[in-house]
């Protein structure tokens, strides 16, 4: 057997990576949220059978990305982030490309209601199975497609959203003059589009995207989650804080 051929073969994920994935994906779907306690480290130990080591390597890494923070004697915590996502503004996608001396176009693709996943539920505040009004909408820039959005809607807060005309008007726009916006959660990342995602913006599923989730209240109640999928080579977000 050639060298090359002994070589090639990846080996197994080392078992810190194991625990250090499993938290970041559960932070990042919303399973744990800013300042919520995180597994214990002997939990972590005996749910994945590996050393105190190995489960202290994986917290420490998320330590030094700066999803976490470990309090001694109490355990670790999903970091803060607000003090810098608060900053970035809802605001209306159409108003934005106007400002840049641009035409907004918007093609609605689907608006209807429908019935909450389990995410969508643990997102609102809903029952799983429980009325909800979706929407997918693609916004373009003077012809180009720069957005993706993938909404859902607690009907309870806006109940005539399905009968607006969003070619004329933005879902963030109506749905911040029905219910006005007392908080908003975010997560930003790079990823991959969809098969749909990348279909509806005319890209490749190679071609990188900045991707934003959001959760939007209105007087302590869920009014809205969305996704909001953007090439990365189309678009820029833009914000700004201070220390």
């Amino acid at each position: 057997m050639s060298r090359a051929a002994r070589t090639s073969a990846p080996g197994p994920e080392p078992q810190y990576l194991k625990v250090k994935n499993h938290l970041r994906e559960g932070i990042a779907s919303g399973h744990w949220v800013a300042g919520d306690l995180l597994p214990s480290e002997g939990a972590l130990v005996g749910q994945f059978e590996v050393s105190r080591m190995t489960v202290n390597r994986a917290l420490r890494e998320l330590v030094q990305e700066g999803l976490i923070e470990r309090v001694q004697g109490v355990g670790s915590f999903v970091a803060q982030l607000h003090r810098i996502s608060s900053t970035l503004n809802v605001r209306d996608l159409h108003e934005e490309i106007l400002e840049r001396g641009g035409t907004h176009e918007a093609r609605v693709h689907a608006l209807l209601r429908g019935k909450a996943s389990p995410q969508q539920a643990a997102e609102l505040g809903l029952k799983r199975g429980a009325p909800v009004f979706l929407s997918l909408i693609v916004h373009l820039e003077n012809g180009q497609a720069i957005q993706c959005e993938e909404r859902a809607v607690n009907p309870a807060c806006a109940p005539d959203y399905l009968a607006q005309d969003f070619t004329h008007i933005t879902p963030t726009h109506y749905l911040l003059e029905v219910a006005p916006l007392s908080e908003a959660r975010y997560m930003i990342e790079a990823a991959l589009p969809g098969e749909v995602e990348a279909r509806l913006l005319g890209i490749s599923r190679r071609d990188p995207c900045l991707v934003v989730k959001r959760i939007t209240y209105s007087r302590g109640v869920a009014v809205t989650s969305v996704k909001l999928t953007h090439p990365g080579g189309r678009y820029q977000l833009q914000g700004s804080f201070s220390a």
